[in-house]
């Protein structure tokens, strides 16, 4: 069945979202997450070792945890999207990689850090668009040397 205008446009600001997500995290612009997040939203990072709570909770985390590794790479890919009205369950595969540094690094070099999981988020269309009321990271591997 083919899809309809306003699915293809909903799929791909869910889309957008989830770049949002990533260049937040990368970048350490912590305020990106606002248009990803509703004010509301829940935040599990407990699969990878992290907090679990509200949008400001996990801000003030990512801002203590993730400067220890400058050099951040997330790519989140193959999103599965169902939705129901105005909600969506949105199940995406990432990988990621953490460096100790910008530069170049060995392969071995200490600290280094990679893994992948799934993302699953519960979103609502918003006046603001599309945002994640939960996320709930589940990390399935992790490599560190």
């Amino acid at each position: 069945m083919p899809l309809s205008p306003l699915e293809i446009s909903d799929r791909i600001e869910i889309g957008e979202v989830l770049a949002r997500y990533a260049l937040a995290v990368d970048s350490g612009r912590w305020d990106l997450l606002d248009g990803v997040f509703t004010p509301d939203a829940t935040l599990d990072y407990s699969s990878a070792g992290g907090v679990t709570g509200t949008l400001d909770e996990a801000k003030a985390w990512l801002a203590e945890v993730l400067p220890a590794f400058p050099g951040r790479q997330h790519l989140i890919t193959t999103p599965l999207i169902a939705f129901d009205g105005d909600h969506a369950e949105v199940t995406a595969s990432f990988t990621d990689t953490l460096a100790p540094s910008r530069g170049m690094i060995k392969a071995d070099a200490p600290g280094l850090a990679r893994g992948g999981g799934w993302y699953h988020h519960r979103m609502t269309r918003t006046a603001g668009g599309w945002r994640s009321r939960e996320i709930v990271l589940e990390q399935l591997w992790r490599t560190i040397q």
